[in-house]
Parts: structure tokens; C-alpha cells; sequence
């Protein structure tokens, strides 16, 4: 069970609710690291009192660094900050940062020798094969946070690698669910943000509406679990209470349920192999029923591009991850339509070359090309 952790992401949804089982488990928190939000960070730095507090945009690290004068905690600004907290005093890193940006502090924690609770996919999406690599080099661990691959964590334990025929990787189809290519020409940030089930950050909510959530963690969970993309079904789960599963070659079907929150796969990571008490509980009676969709991907166009990344490999992955950051940050900002991040996400992909054999800049290289090919289409 983890004693000393450092959380990536602390002001986020997942690092409030990491702080929250820290709180419950009595986890010591030693550092700390967010983006610009300076007043959630310093009431965490006043509660748990790390040693090391990062702000990445540095003009909030100077604003902290006021604020928390009278505080013993060292405050540190920069990608540079983060990264020393990622190596920082502790047996357990959770990385929930957004986006690509957690790549590299991804890989300094590993190297550092530390077990990784990953929460931030795109490490895996944009350089998979690095992690993997890096890992087996270190001999370190990594356990998946999201939801869907704690999952599938779960319900592989105590099984056999080689009885597994299939994962199950559950969607909950997001707020745009059923609705055709026509009715969604003229939708809104505002009508996209609307989850039905989660409660989360902007970017990935987005995300979840065009299904291009779903289709990063099929790459994810082609790095985590070593299957092929052919193996791994999405389907459609409307309630988001199966969070997904495992079939087996004996026809066996083993999923991991609950009730729609994510400190449950959050306190796994850090608790296990053990498990520890937690409030949620969910009232299968009171539920009545479940409901199961296939995905629709001739309108969600993000999903298959996304296989197909992953189909071809290399740097073709980080493409579409990269591509799909600035669409949605366009979006976001109501400079292109909700149709045209598929769109793009696509084009950028097919103009990314495979490159088998790449390093870690050649993936940020890779990232910024992608980015500034979206710009140059709009």
C-alpha cells in the first residue's frame, strides 16, 4: 500500500479526488503538482503540507510563492518543477496532468523507480512503447487509474494471460448518443460539456462526446494489457456501472461494476494489492436494468481513427492525440464546428509517416507538427 505519494494533476478532478482517499487513508501527501489554479492549490498545500508544491504556468508559481510564505513547503514553477516532483520522496506518483504534457513527467517518475498510478493516458497513447521499455528497464509498476482499465485490471486478477480471448472497453456513448451526423452539425461547447453519467474535466468531456476518449484508451489498452486493437470491443454501456471487462476462451465474461465515480480505480491504485473500505455502493435492485449499444462510427468518426493509428503504430498515435488537443481546444474557443474535430484529428493523422523506431523528442516533434497542421487547415 502506497505510505508517501505524489500527486500530478492535485487541483484536476482526479487529483482532488486522489487527495480525498489520501485524506481517508491517511497517505502521506510529500508533493504536489497543478497548472495555474492557485487558490486550490494552496488550500491543499495548507492541509496536507507536502514538501514541494509546483505550479507549471510560472507567473501562478510566483503567486503561490507569496501566498505560502509563511509555509514550510518549497514551491517550484515549470515543467522543470514537475518533473522534480515526479522523482521527488515518495513510493507512488499519480499522474493525472491533461494531455501530452504528462509524457515526460510519466517517464521521469519510472526512471526514478517509482510505481506509477497512471491516469494520464496520453503517456501511453503518444509513447507507449517508451513507457513499456522504460518499465522493463526499471523493473518498475504501473497501475492503470481510469476507470475502464481498472477495470480490466481488476477482472484479470488471479487469471492467466494466456486464457484471455477479449476485452470489453465500456462507453457511455456521452450526451450525443444515437444522434445522426445531421443533428450534429450545429451543436455547441455548451451542448457537448453536458456528461450524463460523469463529472469531469472540459477537454476530456469533449472528448467523450466525439468518442475520441474511447478511442485513446484502446490505445492504452493496447500498451497496458499487450493485445492487438482487433481484440479489444468497445461497446456502448448507457448507466456507466459495468466499467468494463475481460472474455475469456472459455466463454467466461468477468467485469468489474459500480457506481459511476472514480475513487474507486483511484484508491485500487494506491492500496493495492490490498483493498480498502470505501462509502459508494451500488443497489443492483434499485438499478433495474442495463443497456448495451455498438458504437456508432460511421457518425463518431474519432474511434476508427484511432484504431487505425494504433493499426499502423509508430508516431501515427501521437498525431491523432496532438491533432485532437488543438481541435478540441478550437472547439472549446468556437473557432470550428464539433464535426470538424474528427476531421481534422484524421487529416493529421494520415499526414504523420509511421516511423517505427522513434525517442521521446522525436514524440514531442511529432506532437507539434500535428498541432500546427491543424491550425494551418483552419
Amino acid at each position: 500500500m502506497t505510505e508517501k505519494l505524489i500527486i500530478l494533476g492535485s487541483t484536476g478532478s482526479i487529483g482532488v479526488q486522489a487527495l480525498e482517499v489520501a485524506r481517508k487513508q491517511n497517505i502521506k501527501v510529500t508533493a504536489l503538482a497543478a497548472g495555474k489554479n492557485v487558490d486550490l492549490m494552496e488550500a491543499q498545500v495548507r492541509e496536507f503540507k507536502p514538501d514541494i508544491a509546483v505550479m507549471q504556468d510560472e507567473a501562478a508559481a510566483n503567486e503561490l510563492k507569496i501566498r505560502l510564505k509563511d509555509s514550510s513547503t518549497k514551491v517550484l514553477g515549470g515543467d522543470k518543477g514537475v518533473c522534480e516532483a515526479a522523482q521527488y520522496n515518495g513510493d507512488t506518483v499519480l499522474n493525472a496532468i491533461v494531455g501530452i504534457a504528462g509524457l515526460r513527467p510519466t517517464m521521469t517518475a519510472i526512471k526514478a523507480g517509482k510505481t506509477l498510478a497512471l491516469a494520464n493516458k496520453e503517456s501511453l497513447v503518444t509513447g507507449g512503447e517508451l513507457v513499456n521499455k522504460a518499465l522493463k528497464e526499471t523493473g518498475g509498476k504501473m497501475l492503470p487509474v481510469d476507470s475502464e482499465h481498472s477495470a480490466i485490471f481488476q477482472s484479470l486478477q488471479g487469471q492467466c494471460k494466456g486464457a484471455v480471448e477479449r476485452i470489453l472497453l465500456t462507453a457511455s456513448g456521452g450526451p450525443f448518443f444515437s444522434k445522426s451526423r445531421e443533428e450534429l452539425f450545429n451543436v455547441t461547447a455548451k451542448d457537448a460539456l453536458k456528461h450524463p453519467n460523469w463529472s469531469m474535466g472540459a477537454k476530456i468531456t469533449i472528448d467523450s462526446a466525439t468518442l475520441m476518449n474511447k478511442g485513446l484508451e484502446v490505445i492504452e489498452a493496447v500498451h497496458l494489457f499487450g493485445l492487438d486493437a482487433e481484440k479489444i470491443d468497445v461497446v456502448i454501456q448507457r448507466e456507466s456501472i459495468i466499467h468494463s471487462g475481460v472474455q475469456f476462451v472459455d466463454g467466461g465474461l468477468i467485469v468489474q461494476m459500480g457506481v459511476p465515480d472514480m475513487k474507486l480505480p483511484i484508491q485500487y491504485a494506491l492500496t493495492y494489492p490490498e483493498r480498502a473500505p470505501l462509502c459508494e455502493r451500488l443497489d443492483l435492485v434499485k438499478l433495474s436494468k442495463l443497456t448495451f449499444y455498438k458504437p456508432d462510427t460511421d457518425t463518431f468518426r474519432c474511434l476508427p481513427i484511432c484504431i487505425n493509428a494504433i493499426n499502423q503504430g509508430g508516431l501515427k498515435p501521437t498525431a491523432a492525440n496532438g491533432a485532437n488537443e488543438m481541435a478540441v481546444e478550437l472547439f472549446l474557443k468556437d473557432k470550428i464546428s464539433f464535426l470538424q474535430i474528427a476531421e481534422l484529428v484524421e487529416a493529421a493523422t494520415e499526414n504523420q509517416s509511421v516511423c517505427k523506431d522513434f525517442t521521446l523528442e522525436d514524440v514531442f516533434e511529432a506532437d507539434k507538427t500535428a498541432r500546427e497542421f491543424v491550425l494551418s487547415l483552419i
